[in-house]
């Protein structure tokens, strides 16, 4: 008999509801999110995803369901809470007439550690975050991804054992965001819990290990980048020809035969179809060679993260 394998849960929420002016901007959220995974959250602008994260972070009031961290009682051990949480906003939270250095120092003071106590912290996530040179530098003189890695280094200086990213990499430049997920799959390695939002699909297909979509304050679907691929339940079949002229003729024939839609691609030559039933795509190939019709190539792929979005939200 196979034991069952229970994860501790970091998170836990039931029916979370943010009200503003008679309006629910988060409408009754109910999710989990493990102990040492990279959970992301999805949605269009104005969805509820920031506010979500600041009731999580015990920043915005809860309107009525409740909420767990690490087992605590969000509205009733919000002080408790905020001693597991850090969280990085889309913006960064540092002065910039500050130092690295003296950022660090202050950061580390207002969440209770010694002066002494918050330098040797700060040099040690400066160094982490590969800022050691440039922490006596102001904060107005960073490029921004070292505004960026200064901002999530400040909300771990008392090592949370959940940290909030709230769209860590936006206006990142590629190189720049690479590094970021390093780091934040770095912190997993260590033991943390991180919950994502983004705006960017490739990264949460990259980095969570779960996704929540959020749609006018309620999840609509929630899984695996995997899982959620599988939502579609469909196949793009494409076969790029060796005559362009047969184009016509093989969309045709394909749409008669076997009533479903061929798109064409006709800077390629190709024709890309939707399938559920992945024996459709010999029969096809068949009707061509019976036809006379030469193919080029052709490949499959599964839906992507982008496709599900745009599907399940209209976005």
């Amino acid at each position: 008999m196979k034991k069952e394998i229970i994860m501790a849960l970091a998170i836990s929420t039931t029916n979370l509801v943010k009200n503003f002016d008679g309006k629910n901007a988060v409408n009754g959220i109910s999710l989990d999110v493990h102990q040492g995974e990279i959970f992301g959250i999805l949605g269009p602008n104005g969805a509820g995803k920031t506010t979500f994260l600041r009731m999580l972070a015990t920043l915005t009031k809860v309107t009525s369901g409740s909420a767990s961290i690490f087992g605590n009682d969000l509205t009733k051990d919000g002080a408790k809470v905020r001693n597991f949480i850090g969280l990085t906003g889309q913006y960064a939270s540092v002065d910039e007439e500050l130092t690295g250095m003296e950022n660090m120092i202050i950061f580390g003071q207002l969440n209770g550690l010694s002066k002494k106590e918050a330098q040797k912290r700060g040099l040690e996530l400066l160094k982490q975050f590969s800022l050691t040179e440039a922490k006596h530098k102001s904060i107005s003189a960073f490029s921004g991804g070292m505004r960026r890695r200064l901002d999530l280094a400040v909300s771990l200086i008392t090592k949370p054992p959940l940290i909030f990213l709230d769209e860590p990499t936006t206006g990142l430049d590629p190189r720049t965001r690479g590094e970021m997920w390093k780091t934040i799959r770095e912190l997993v390695k260590g033991g943390s819990t991180i919950v994502l939002t983004t705006q960017y699909l490739d990264e949460a297909d990259q980095l969570a290990d779960r996704i929540a979509i959020i749609d006018h304050g309620s999840v609509i679907a929630q899984g695996t980048p995997s899982e959620l691929k599988n939502i579609l339940g469909e196949t793009t079949f494409e076969l790029s020809l060796i005559k362009s002229s047969q184009i016509k003729q093989a969309k045709e024939m394909i749409e008669q035969k076997f009533n479903i839609e061929v798109i064409v691609l006709p800077e390629f030559a190709t024709l890309s179809i939707k399938v559920t039933d992945t024996k459709i795509m010999t029969q096809i190939l068949l009707l061509l060679e019976t036809e006379h019709i030469a193919i080029n190539e052709f490949e499959t792929r599964k839906p992507t993260l982008d496709e599900v979005f745009l599907e399940l939200t209209g976005k």
